[in-house]
């Protein structure tokens, strides 16, 4: 269980990282990571507490990632 919230937290970074780095969201690329990880984050515990799942914990990171760049920014930008 450790080792799959350590890559899942690993992979959200480096999704984060590079969305910003391809000039996909323009947060800054500290935000766009601490986004990601949130997300992560919570959609682990979601998937641990009730077992939602999209399939491999990366394809979850990933989905949760780009739920959380989609959702975060565009809900606090006027």
């Amino acid at each position: 269980m450790f080792p799959t919230m350590i890559g899942t937290l690993v992979i959200a970074g480096i999704f984060g990282y590079l969305v910003e780095k391809f000039g996909l969201t323009h947060n800054g690329a500290l935000p766009s990571i601490i986004i990601c990880l949130g997300g992560a984050l919570l959609f682990y515990f979601v998937r641990i507490m009730f077992g939602v799942s999209f399939g491999s914990p990366g394809l979850d990171a990933i989905i949760s990632s780009i739920g959380a760049l989609i959702i975060v920014p565009t809900h606090y930008r006027k």
